[in-house]
């Protein structure tokens, strides 16, 4: 039987940030996943994902940010392959929204760099912006978006190359304490070891049925669309944005590969599913929830809707991560930095869960993302 000190479950950002920090630290480790990892069926494709600093969420988070820009820049240096693509946020919406109100707390607080501009002044800046006069905009000259599938493969090959194991297209059937540690059944025999760690996103609550925490998986949509004018849409005129508007919060990149604008509505319908059963086509109303904002609000993007992809949130009912030990089984950490707003921080979700599975804490404050404050 395979015996290690660490088993990571799932090999998404979060999986391979955690398998990629043990490894750098001499941990013997093996990944498992049940798919190919950089594979579609989860939450860890899709070209690109925004990073920012001045986070609406919840001022909390900032350090980390802090933190996960500074490991960014080390892997991008390890692996010798641009990663992290600054192009400043611009984040619109009323005055009194979610995005605009919860960034200008979290920057002011941190002392961010941050401008303030009202609607007129974001359209001369950015004219392929249209929105009302009443608006405001936060624009962060450090936000910008991760390359995701390239982040990926460098965090799994810097984990081989730092010894880490690798086992795929391997599922994983149960995770029980054994011992002193735990053992795994999987569809390639048992394994042992001292710590387990379970990153298996949408799969984590079939993974382990009796967590003691609400997560919900939802199906989103991403869309890439042809601009109908690409001039003011080039690189330097058209930042990465977080646009709330009663369409809802949108969110989009500047044109990557192929000149295509993707855009997609956070939280896209809000519609429970099932990761093997979900519906993966995406449909004219998938599209209508997109468009809307993009024709009210970026019409020189308005063109035709050439890719679509779907992915997948795993949601808390707060919307903060889930970080913690299970409680009565202390060698199995779980791991859930998701709801639809944690690739950003996987460097350093990556860091925190090597320093679990090693010494028993993190010098990083994680109270937020306990198990225990769902009281369930």
């Amino acid at each position: 039987m395979a015996q290690y000190d660490v088993v990571v479950v799932g090999l998404g950002v979060t999986g391979s940030a955690a398998l990629h920090q043990l490894a750098r630290r001499g941990v013997r480790a093996v990944g498992i996943d049940r798919l190919t990892p950089g594979h579609d069926q989860g939450s860890s494709h899709g070209e690109s994902r925004i990073i920012r600093l001045g986070y609406f969420e919840h001022p909390s988070y900032v350090p980390l940010l802090r933190q996960a820009y500074a490991l960014w820049r080390e892997l991008e240096a390890a692996a010798a392959t641009k990663l992290l693509h600054i192009t400043g946020i611009a984040e619109i919406g009323p005055p009194d929204s979610e995005v605009v109100t919860g960034t200008l707390a979290a920057s002011r607080l941190h002392g961010l760099p941050h401008e303030v501009m009202d609607a007129a002044e974001t359209m001369r800046r950015f004219p392929a912006f249209k929105i009302p006069a009443h608006y405001t905009c936060v624009f962060q000259p450090d936000g910008g978006f991760i390359a995701v599938e390239a982040a990926l493969a460098a965090m799994l090959a810097q984990a081989r190359a730092a010894g880490a194991q690798l086992q795929t297209n391997v599922s994983v059937h149960s995770v029980v304490p054994h011992g002193n540690g735990v053992r795994l059944s999987t569809s390639e025999g048992d394994i042992e070891a001292r710590t387990a760690l379970i990153a298996a996103g949408p799969w984590t609550r079939k993974l382990m049925p009796d967590l003691p925490a609400p997560l919900r998986v939802t199906r989103e949509v991403m869309g890439w669309f042809e601009p109908r004018n690409p001039v003011p849409l080039l690189a330097g005129r058209f930042p990465v944005f977080l646009l709330e508007s009663p369409h809802g919060q949108h969110y989009g990149f500047p044109p990557i590969a192929g000149g295509l604008l993707k855009i997609a509505k956070h939280h896209h319908r809000g519609e429970a599913v099932d990761a093997d059963t979900v519906e993966r086509g995406v449909s004219a109303e998938d599209e209508a929830l997109i468009r809307s904002a993009v024709a009210d609000h970026i019409p020189a993007a308005n063109g035709p809707l050439r890719v679509a992809k779907t992915c997948l949130y795993t949601v808390t009912p707060d919307r903060d991560f889930l970080i913690d030990r299970l409680p009565g089984a202390r060698n199995i950490i779980v791991a859930s930095p998701c709801s639809g707003h944690g690739f950003k921080f996987a460097p350093v979700i990556g860091e925190i869960l090597a320093d679990l599975a090693t010494s028993g804490s993190t010098g990083h404050d994680i109270s937020r993302f306990r198990i225990g404050r769902f009281g369930c």
